[in-house]
Order: structure tokens, then C-alpha cells, then sequence
């Protein structure tokens, strides 16, 4: 099994922890993933999440490239509807600058915020109408071909740095065939539309600077262990985190109410959020990763891990490399 594996860290705050401790986290394993053979680590723009810290996402990869040598770093995504294209150029132009063949720049139309908090953040409700505008602009600003007369980006102009369209929809998918550009499949929390948008991203794409063929990569959730029970017991214990992450805005449950939520209609269509999970020994993770590759036709996978130690959530990574060998860059 040679695909390519990659890291989505989502920068969790651990219960009693602290942003700061979750940094440091993030730096361990970026370093542990460049020593395994994974080929990138991105990192998602969430805003009023108290469970999720990469809301500066641009700063995060800074400081987790400050700290490694060779491992691809990301967004993914930047919202880019939060931001204006010339100043997203400019942050990962710097980043580009500083850490030259290293930088990935992951874009979604999504708030990555509740209604309250999008406002919070002076955004228009109507500029994910714009997209793929602002994807062409922010394009220009990186290839020094600018599309706003007289304005450049500096640091951005002339370093190319490689753009990947991220998506939930089939919206995302025609998008990025349209423009010639890879795409990454959140299946990991939204997997209804993963095999349309995955053949209509393959049946679509138009070659374009930036790539020749279609490159698709698929997100999935994985939870290797030792032992099928501690697998799991980590997988269980990361649904009832999720009932707060996507239920709470502000309030915390107690473990039984997350368990009736869990266990509730609507708790059934969380599960079925995490539809593609790999979950278990090393051998039963990679049996699954391979079918499921095979079956979306990835190019590249993107791992989303959840666990309730830093150990846990090293060691799961750690026994995936092993079992996959992944290809390095």
C-alpha cells in the first residue's frame, strides 16, 4: 500500500488544558509525522470553539514550521470568506518566504462559526457567494499574475504557494476540476456526498498551471491502538466529546446527558457523521484504510484522530505509520 498519508490536527483543548499545552502538542507531532513519513499536516480555522485553538491558522503553522525541517504544513482550511484574498496572500506568502517548499494553503467557503460569531468576525453573509472569485484573486496575488490592477502582494508575489480547494459538497468538487486544482473531501464529518463528488471531481477536471491530473484527497477519521478494546473505548470517548463540540456554544454536558444525546435520533445522525472511521488494531486500520482508498479512488488520505491523552493520540499515528508505511515527499 504506497498512498500517500497526511495529518489534519485539530488543535483540541483537552478538558483542564490549555491553548498553550495544545501548541506544544501540535509541535510534537508534527516532528513525530515528519519522522514517520507523512506527507503533510494541516490545520482547520475554527472560531468561538473553546475545544479548538487553530483559529489563527496562519500563526500556528508558523510556529509549527519554526520547529520542524521538512514535513508540508497547511491550512485546511482557511475560511477564505472570513479574509480579504490580498491579506491571506501576504500571510502565506510570508510563511512561503520563510519556509520555502513547505506551505500549503487549504480554502473553504465556510464560516468555520455560528451566525453570532460570523458577525463577531465583520463578515458579509453573502461572501461565500464570491468564492471562486476570491479563490481566482488570491491565486493572482501568489503567481504575481494579479487580478486587481496595481496591487500586489508582498510578501506573495511570484511564490506559487499551492492552493487546494475543501469541500463538503459536490459545490467543492466542480469548483476545483473547473479551476484545475486539488480537492480534499471532508468525508471525515460529512461523508453523504464523498463517492459523487469524488467521481464528478475526476470527470471534470481541467489541467491548469498548478496540476496536470486530478489529485483527490479524502478525509477520515482513525483510531489505532494496541488493543481492539482501548481503540474502541478512545472512539466512544471521542463521539461524546463531539456531542459538546458541535451541541454545546457555551454550555457543558454532563457524561450521562451526552450519552442519552449520543443514543438519542439525533445522536444517530452524529454517528453517522463519523461514517468513515478506521477504528482498532494496526492490521484492522489498515485493512480498512485500503479498501476505502480503493473504493473513493484517494490520491492521498488526510487522518482526523481524536483521543483522550496526548499518548493515546501519538500512539495512534505511530502504530498507522507503521502499518502503512506511508510515502514520504
Amino acid at each position: 500500500m504506497t498512498i500517500p498519508l497526511s495529518i489534519l490536527d485539530l488543535a483540541q483543548v483537552a478538558e483542564g488544558s490549555t491553548p498553550a499545552e495544545t501548541f506544544a502538542s501540535s509541535v510534537l507531532l508534527a516532528q513525530h509525522a515528519e519522522a514517520w513519513g507523512y506527507r503533510r499536516v494541516w490545520y482547520a480555522e475554527h472560531h468561538n470553539m473553546g475545544s479548538i485553538a487553530s483559529s489563527a491558522t496562519s500563526v500556528l503553522i508558523a510556529h509549527v514550521a519554526a520547529h520542524t525541517s521538512t514535513i508540508r504544513l497547511g491550512s485546511g482550511g482557511v475560511m477564505l470568506p472570513n479574509h480579504s484574498p490580498l491579506t491571506i496572500a501576504e500571510q502565506f506568502g510570508t510563511l512561503e518566504s520563510l519556509h520555502p517548499g513547505r506551505i500549503d494553503l487549504g480554502l473553504g467557503r465556510a464560516p468555520g462559526s455560528d451566525q453570532n460569531t460570523a458577525r463577531a468576525l465583520r463578515r458579509d453573509p453573502m461572501s461565500a457567494d464570491s468564492f471562486p472569485q476570491d479563490v481566482l484573486e488570491l491565486q493572482g496575488y501568489l503567481t504575481g499574475d494579479t487580478r486587481v490592477p496595481g496591487v500586489q502582494a508582498t510578501p506573495g508575489r511570484g511564490t506559487d504557494v499551492p492552493l487546494y480547494i475543501l469541500g463538503s459538497s459536490l459545490f467543492g468538487a466542480r469548483l476545483a476540476a473547473a479551476l484545475g486544482l486539488p480537492f480534499a473531501f471532508a468525508s471525515h464529518f460529512a461523508p453523504q456526498a464523498l463517492l459523487d463528488a469524488a467521481a464528478i471531481y475526476r470527470r471534470e477536471f481541467k489541467p491548469s498551471a498548478q496540476a496536470e491530473k486530478p489529485h483527490f484527497i479524502a478525509g477520515i477519521n482513525v483510531i489505532a491502538a494496541d488493543s481492539p478494546g482501548d481503540a474502541h473505548h478512545e472512539f466512544h470517548e471521542a463521539m461524546l466529546r463531539r456531542v459538546t463540540l458541535l451541541l454545546g456554544r457555551g454550555q457543558t454536558f454532563t457524561r450521562e446527558e451526552s450519552e442519552a444525546i449520543l443514543a438519542s435520533p439525533g445522536g444517530q445522525q452524529m454517528s453517522d457523521m463519523a461514517r468513515y472511521s478506521a477504528v482498532g488494531t494496526p492490521g484492522v486500520v489498515r485493512d480498512y484504510l485500503e479498501q476505502f482508498s480503493a473504493r473513493v479512488e484517494a490520491d492521498e488520505l488526510i487522518v482526523a484522530t481524536q483521543a483522550s491523552t496526548t499518548e493515546t493520540w501519538l500512539r495512534s499515528f505511530e502504530l498507522l505509520a507503521g502499518a502503512m508505511h506511508p510515502v514520504a515527499v
